[in-house]
């Protein structure tokens, strides 16, 4: 009945044939036709660095690219750990001999709920220790295509967020204008206003903020400070003068190349915090998109439409990423946490879509790892700094793809 062997009528050159032409076609093909052609110089130097510095290994261990002391990559679990096991840039002064910079802005006294966002830098960097830098999904080998650098912390006041704005401002514009691009690791979401601030003065023309998050953080004011439930406030402006009532004190009330409608808010909703900030946005016409419109058009659809409204009229796009925006059963290690948000999966594509057109900068804020299990938060964070970066290689956006090839 259909069992035996001469029932299959195909010959077996047509199946080789066709499933060949299967196996080529597949992405894990292709990708690794992409990988083959990157050139292993970073690595081998590397290797080089680590006998010179660590010494060599004991004579029992038959692989010689070993050391006897750690000084590179390897044991993931051993090291003084910077992002990803990248150069240390100790002299600020330097940073400009880098393409990319990761830097840790831990501050969480703008917090309205549980604090411990002001340990986030140190968790995305020790879980970082995981990963190789090579990302198989999109032919990326980020240590060979991009100068990525850790430039350390920056120096924030804990209980005063004025002075703490300022610092940040100041670090983030000395990265932005030293020609590197800003990976800024939080905190808590109120770095947001200061974190664009630091950028978009050196900008000619406008700029567009994606924002992935389950809250909307544009109220006024929180408590009567600045929180982290108020950075597009103060980033975006009203689009007409603008009355300072109480706020003489603060200086700057809305960055002028900063609009409201290219401020996209992706995956607001929930039950928590979201009140006083609809206002807001409802009065200055900033683009809101929920989980029902992710259900509705699907993520990379949402992602696409994001970048329609982000980009109008801009000449750049920054990032911030609210990692409160993946559901808390992956991501438990936040400080406000809402169900119902974005799967890893669909994070991963939307971040993929947008930075495909590139960025002028990026921010991963409110991994908390008092509350992590298993530094799964922490961990998510990292990938999506990674994947950010990787498909900003894989665009031609960021790095020297074409130098890192082989031939």
């Amino acid at each position: 009945m259909g069992n035996g062997p001469h029932d299959h009528h195909h010959s077996g050159d047509h199946s080789h044939s066709h499933a060949e032409e299967i196996r080529n076609s597949t992405d894990g093909r292709q990708a690794l036709d992409r990988l083959s052609r990157i050139s292993q110089k970073k690595q081998e130097e590397e290797t080089a660095r680590s006998l010179e510095l660590g010494l060599e290994a004991a004579s029992s261990v038959v692989d010689r690219s070993i050391s006897l002391f750690s000084r590179g990559h390897q044991p993931a679990f051993a090291g003084i750990n910077t992002f990803m096991k990248v150069p240390y840039c100790e002299d600020i002064r330097k940073i400009g001999q880098y393409e990319a910079a990761f830097v840790g802005a831990p501050f969480d006294s703008a917090t309205t709920y549980r604090p411990g966002t002001r340990f986030g830098p140190q968790a995305v960097r020790r879980i970082s220790a995981l990963y190789d830098g090579y990302w198989f999904d999109g032919g990326v080998d980020i240590y060979e295509e991009l100068d990525l650098c850790d430039a350390g912390d920056i120096f924030v006041i804990p209980g005063n967020i004025e002075k703490t704005f300022d610092q940040v401002t100041k670090a983030v514009s000395h990265i932005y204008t030293s020609g590197v691009f800003p990976i800024i690791c939080g905190g808590d979401h109120s770095l947001g206003f200061p974190n664009v601030r630091g950028i978009a003065p050196h900008i000619d023309g406008n700029v567009g903020i994606i924002h992935i998050d389950r809250h909307i953080d544009i109220q006024e004011k929180d408590m009567d400070e600045r929180m982290h439930t108020t950075p597009w406030f103060w980033t975006t402006h009203e689009g007409r003068e603008i009355s300072h009532r109480d706020h003489s004190h603060m200086h700057d009330v809305g960055l002028p190349n900063c609009h409201p409608k290219n401020l996209v808010q992706l995956g607001i909703g929930g039950w928590y915090g979201n009140r006083p900030g609809s206002a807001v946005a409802q009065r200055r016409g900033t683009s809101v998109m929920t989980m029902f419109d992710l259900e509705k058009h699907g993520a990379k659809k949402v992602a696409e439409m994001a970048l329609e409204m982000a980009w109008e009229g801009c000449k750049a796009v920054y990032l911030s990423f609210d990692i409160d925006s993946i559901d808390p059963g992956f991501a438990p290690g936040t400080g406000s946490p809402e169900p119902g948000g974005l799967m890893p999966r669909e994070a991963f594509e939307i971040i993929r879509t947008i930075a495909a057109e590139g960025l002028c900068g990026m921010e991963v804020v409110e991994v908390s790892p008092p509350y992590d299990v298993n530094d799964n938060t922490a961990q998510l964070a990292c990938r999506v700094v990674l994947d950010t970066l990787g498909t900003l290689i894989a665009n031609g956006k960021l790095g020297h793809r074409d130098k890192a090839r082989v031939g």
